[in-house]
C-alpha cells in the first residue's frame, strides 16, 4: 500500500512538472511576440518667429505634426515662438548649448559667430530658391553648412524658403544712390554690409520690431519677406512705399538647427523621420509662398492704395558692386567664408548658364 501510494504520488508530481513547464514555454512564447517597449522622445523647439506667422512660422508647426505623426508619437516636438523660452537671436545658442533640443531660423542671424552662415540664407544678387535647393542637395552645400557648423554642436537642415523677396519698405522714395546715404534701415546679413557700404546704417531687428519702428520713425526703411508676410504684419500702415525686387534675399533659405547629440540619441529611424519632415517643410514652405504672394500683393495694391516702385537702374548697379566689394572683403579676413562662396559661386555660374535658355527664354517669352 505504501509502495502503491508514493507511486501514485511520484507521477502526480511528473504531471504538475511536466503542466508547469508547459505553461512557462506558453508564457514565454507569448511574451515573445508581445512588441518590445521603444523608448519616446520630448522636444522643444524654439523659432526666430512669432508663434503660429504665416509662412515662417507655420513651418515649424507643420514640421513638428509630421514628426509626431511619422513616429507614432515616439518623438513628440513642442513648438515655442520667439520669447517663449528665448529671443528671437539666441536661438542658436540656445540650440548648440542644449537648453532646447531643435530650432528654426535664419542662418544670416549668425554672422557673428561664423560669417559663411550668410551664404546659406542667401547672397545678394545670388541664386534663387530652386537653384539652393539644388546647391544645398546635390551640388555640396548641405555637407559645406554641416562642416561650418559641427565647431558648434549643431547639425542643419534646409528649412523653408521664401522665394525671392521685396526690396523694403520705404517712408521716402529711393531716386539715387544719394538717398540711401544716412538711410536707417533694418536688413540683415549680406545685404546688411551692402548698404553700409554705400553709407546707409543697417539696423538689427527681429520680426516682432518691425512695425513700431518703422512707424515711430526708429527707422526709415525695413526689408522683411514679401506681400504674404508683409501684410499681416501690416506694414502698410507704417510706410508708404513698397520696393522690389529683393536683391539682397533672392532665394532666401531657413534652417533648422539640431543638437548634435539629442541628434545621435535618436535611434536611425527617428533620424530619418527628422530629417524627411525637414525636406518636406523645406518645399512645402515655397509652394505657400508662391500661391499666397500674389494675391496679398494684389490686396495692398489695389484696397490699401501701396504705392508699388522698382529700384532705379543706377541704384541696382551701385548695390551689386558694392556687394562684390562685400564679398571679396568676408573672403579675405575668413578662410570658411571664401571656401565656401567659392562652391557656391561655381554652382550658380554653371546652373545660370542653363537657365538662360531654359527659365529666363520663359520669363521673357511670357512678356511678348
Amino acid at each position: 500500500m505504501f509502495k502503491f501510494k508514493a507511486l501514485f504520488t511520484a507521477a502526480v508530481s511528473s504531471v504538475l512538472l511536466i503542466a508547469c513547464s508547459g505553461e512557462s514555454n506558453d508564457t514565454a512564447k507569448n511574451d515573445a511576440t508581445q512588441p518590445a517597449v521603444q523608448q519616446t522622445f520630448e522636444w522643444k523647439l524654439v523659432t526666430s518667429w512669432p508663434k503660429n506667422f504665416p509662412g515662417l512660422g507655420k513651418g515649424p508647426e507643420t514640421f513638428a505634426e509630421m514628426v509626431n505623426e511619422m513616429s507614432g508619437g515616439r518623438l513628440t516636438i513642442k513648438v515655442h515662438g520667439a520669447g517663449e523660452i528665448v529671443p528671437g537671436f539666441e536661438v542658436f545658442d540656445a540650440v548648440s548649448q542644449g537648453t532646447v533640443q531643435m530650432g528654426h531660423s535664419g542662418p544670416y542671424y549668425w554672422k557673428g559667430k561664423a560669417a559663411a552662415a550668410q551664404i546659406f540664407t542667401g547672397v545678394p544678387f545670388g541664386m534663387n530658391a530652386q537653384e539652393m535647393n539644388g546647391w544645398l542637395h546635390y551640388g555640396g552645400g548641405l555637407e559645406l553648412w554641416r562642416e561650418l557648423y559641427q565647431p558648434f554642436g549643431l547639425i542643419p537642415f534646409a528649412g523653408g524658403n521664401t522665394g525671392t523677396q521685396m526690396a523694403g519698405w520705404f517712408k521716402k522714395e529711393i531716386n539715387s544712390v544719394e538717398d540711401l546715404k544716412g538711410l536707417k534701415m533694418r536688413i540683415p546679413g549680406l545685404g546688411a554690409e551692402v548698404l553700409k557700404k554705400l553709407g546707409g546704417v543697417p539696423v538689427s531687428l527681429t520680426g516682432g520690431e518691425l512695425f513700431t519702428s518703422l512707424q515711430t520713425g526708429a527707422i526709415d526703411a525695413t526689408e522683411w519677406v514679401g506681400p504674404y508676410n508683409d501684410l499681416a504684419f501690416g506694414l502698410h500702415k507704417a510706410a508708404e512705399y513698397y520696393y522690389a525686387f529683393g536683391w539682397h534675399e533672392t532665394g532666401t533659405t531657413l534652417e533648422f538647427i539640431a543638437n548634435e547629440t539629442a541628434f545621435n540619441e535618436l535611434p536611425s529611424d527617428l533620424q530619418k523621420i527628422v530629417e524627411v519632415a525637414a525636406r518636406a517643410v523645406n518645399q512645402d514652405m515655397l509652394d505657400e509662398y508662391t500661391a499666397r504672394n500674389n494675391a496679398a500683393m494684389q490686396k495692398l495694391l489695389n484696397e490699401h492704395g501701396v504705392q508699388l516702385r522698382q529700384l532705379p537702374d543706377d541704384v541696382i548697379a551701385a548695390l551689386r558692386s558694392a556687394n562684390e566689394e562685400v564679398l571679396k572683403e568676408q573672403a579675405e579676413k575668413d578662410a570658411m567664408f571664401a571656401k565656401i562662396y567659392q562652391e557656391y559661386k561655381s554652382f550658380q555660374e554653371n546652373i545660370a548658364s542653363f537657365h538662360e535658355i531654359t527659365e529666363a527664354q520663359l520669363y521673357r517669352s511670357r512678356q511678348q
